[in-house]
């Protein structure tokens, strides 16, 4: 691909900011991703990603959730300057706030693959609700359509375990 793409991540990172846009996607090609994302206050899905990701924390710090193969959440914590790998299929969510920047870098979905976002009960920790999006076109911005879908449903938000109704955040 030529000319080769510059970022200039403080400037993407303002525009992310005034814009109040949640993501800058640099490039998009049939073999690679890469975008910049600014925090989401209110982020508690788990994405299960097909592709492999690395993250390098731009500005700021995130708490990366994940869930382990016996399903515990863990955290690790990601500071600015740091960057993470997250291989293919670990259920994550990278909680930061709006005024830190994420560049994240990974392969462009191959026919038929599937990204899952999950939510889990605050309470109980039972599965509330899976989103599946074919992620054609990262421009689309489908974490924001996964949470449009799930908080946009008080059926999906309650918990058929405990009865739980996870609150749909202010800011969603």
């Amino acid at each position: 691909m030529l000319p080769m793409p510059i970022a200039d991540f403080a400037a993407i990172s303002r525009e992310l900011a005034q814009s109040g846009r949640r993501v800058h996607v640099m490039w998009q090609t049939p073999e690679s991703l890469a975008f910049v994302a600014r925090g989401r206050e209110y982020r508690s899905e788990f994405h299960i990603n097909p592709s492999d990701e690395v993250m390098y924390m731009i500005k700021g710090e995130m708490n990366l959730h994940y869930r382990t193969p016996e399903g515990k959440e863990e955290i690790a914590v990601l500071r600015e300057g740091s960057a993470i790998y997250t291989a293919a299929g670990i259920p994550h969510s990278p909680r930061f706030p709006p005024d830190a920047f994420l560049l994240v870098t990974e392969r462009m979905r191959r026919p038929g693959e599937v990204d899952r976002f999950q939510w889990f009960c605050p309470q109980c920790d039972h599965l509330l609700h899976e989103e599946h999006f074919t992620v054609d076109d990262y421009r689309k911005d489908p974490v924001s359509r996964a949470y449009a879908n799930f908080f946009d449903s008080e059926a999906h938000r309650t918990c058929g375990h405990c009865g739980h109704v996870m609150p749909r955040p202010a800011a969603a």
